[in-house]
């Protein structure tokens, strides 16, 4: 498959099933198309059970899909590269190219903040052990944790354990930055602060940055584009602004059921398609007729 030059990853045809408690294999990823864009900060967010956490576990190579085609082009690469069905050296390859923010941190408890810093650099470079030390004074000093360096993580708030957590996974100096839940569990002027770093490092650092949200003020404080999930299905992609103008309508101005559904997600309104059984019945139907 041939890939654009501003693309670094391509998505196909992506299907993703499990088995729920009574034996039967439910479709969670349901044929995904997606192209995420060099430089950008892509945004993929839905309600819960909608299937982002499940998509960006198969973009880091965590999950394995029934089926499709996950295509990485980093700029080391002259042609693209399907992760899926790798073997785990070349997977661990790729994944040394970009970095992975988890939503609570994923901080080791036995080691400092400097030492959590430090492991990518310790088991994944050839970084001289003179060097780790000024690498990790960076890397901290770049999410304003330089002065809590040598604390422990349950020393830490949840805001600071973000930021550590991000000083790890731009430890190796990614290509690629994936954000699972950013501002999950967070107040709200926390929150806006990690959505101004994350804004400061793709600036900074020019990295790739994809970002699974449920929270739209975060949403739309960070994103280049935005991808709404339902079902396992892509409903829309398109850019802030696009969501914005349908965000500030009224609902009289609402084109048909697919637009009055993410109207309803934008704004979080407990009335609509969403939670309307026979509303959300027809939308099905809208959507397996294609």
């Amino acid at each position: 498959m041939r890939m654009s030059d501003d693309t670094v990853i391509s998505v196909r045809g992506l299907v993703k099933s499990f088995v729920n408690n009574d034996g039967e294999r439910v479709r969670v990823l349901d044929g995904v198309d997606l192209d995420i864009r060099r430089g950008e900060t892509l945004v993929i967010m839905g309600g819960s059970g909608c299937g982002k956490s499940t998509l960006l576990n198969c973009l880091i190579g965590e999950y394995a899909p029934d089926e499709g085609q996950i295509l990485y082009r980093t700029r080391d690469m002259e042609l693209p590269v399907d992760i899926v069905g790798l073997r785990p050296a070349e997977l661990d390859a790729i994944r040394k190219r970009f970095g992975i923010l988890f939503q609570g941190g994923a901080l080791f408890n036995s080691m400092t903040v400097a030492e959590n810093v430090a492991l990518p650099l310790r088991e994944h470079s050839y970084v001289d052990p003179s060097i780790i030390d000024i690498v990790v004074a960076l890397k901290l000093q770049q999410v304003h944790m330089l002065e809590h360096r040598d604390k422990m993580p349950a020393q830490l708030s949840g805001g600071q354990k973000k930021r550590a957590g991000l000083a790890r996974a731009t430890a190796l100096d990614p290509e690629i930055l994936f954000y699972d839940e950013p501002s999950a569990g967070l107040d709200p002027v926390t929150s806006a602060a990690i959505d101004t770093l994350i804004i400061d490092l793709s600036r900074k650092l020019h990295v790739t940055s994809v970002v699974v949200t449920h929270e739209m003020d975060s949403a739309f404080r960070i994103a280049d584009r935005m991808v709404m999930l339902e079902k396992g299905r892509v409903l829309r992609i398109g850019t802030r602004d696009e969501f914005d103008e349908l965000r500030r309508r009224s609902q009289s101005e609402l084109n048909g059921h697919l637009e009055r559904l993410i109207y309803q997600f934008l704004h979080g309104s407990p009335n609509g398609p969403l939670t309307d059984v026979h509303g959300l019945s027809e939308f099905e139907k809208l959507i397996i007729e294609g």
